[in-house]
C-alpha cells in the first residue's frame, strides 16, 4: 500500500507508476505453503520389512580359468595355445574336469560374433555351463576418438 505525504495541490489523482508488491508476495506464500504441504503427500511410503539375507559372498576364484580369442581366431587356455578342436581338452586340464567351475572368456573386439559363440558352444556341449565374458569398464578406459566412416572420393 502506497502513501504520499506532503502537500497536494489539488484533489486530482496522480498517476502512480510504481509497482506494488505486496499481492505478488501474498501469492507466492500462498503457493510455498500449497506445495510445502503437498509434497509430503505425492512420495509413495509403503511399509515393507525386507528380510535379512544370510547368505555369504561368493568367493572369487583364486587363479580362474581364462580362455582368450586373439585377432588372428587363435585360442589359449590360460598361457597354453589351443585350437578348437582341443579346447575342451585344454578346459579339463585348467579346470581339472571340474564342471562347475566358472570360466572366463576373454575376445578381442574385432573377433566375428560367431567365432565367439563357436567357442561357448563346444564349451556348452562338454558340460561347462558357467562361463562369463570378459571386457573393460568404460569408466576406466580412456575415451576413444570418433571413428568416422571413409568419404567417398
Amino acid at each position: 500500500m502506497g502513501a504520499r505525504l506532503g502537500a497536494d495541490d489539488g484533489d486530482d489523482l496522480v498517476e502512480n507508476a510504481e509497482i506494488n508488491i505486496t499481492p505478488f508476495i501474498d501469492v507466492m506464500l500462498v503457493l510455498l505453503i500449497i506445495f510445502m504441504v503437498a509434497a509430503p503427500l505425492s512420495t509413495v511410503d509403503i511399509p515393507v520389512e525386507l528380510p535379512v539375507a544370510v547368505a555369504e559372498a561368493p568367493q572369487r576364484p583364486s587363479e580362474p580359468v581364462f580362455i582368450t580369442l586373439a585377432e588372428d581366431l587363435s585360442l589359449s587356455v590360460g598361457e597354453a595355445d589351443a585350437t578348437l578342436d582341443s579346447l575342451v581338452m585344454e578346459v579339463g586340464i585348467a579346470t581339472r574336469l571340474n564342471r562347475d567351475e566358472r570360466l572366463y572368456i576373454r575376445a578381442d573386439k574385432s573377433v566375428p560374433y560367431g567365432e565367439l559363440i563357436a567357442v561357448m558352444n563346444v564349451l556348452r556341449a562338454e558340460g561347462y555351463l558357467k562361463v562369463g565374458l570378459v571386457g573393460l569398464d568404460e569408466a576406466t578406459t580412456p575415451a576413444e576418438p570418433a571413428q568416422s566412416a571413409p568419404e567417398p572420393e
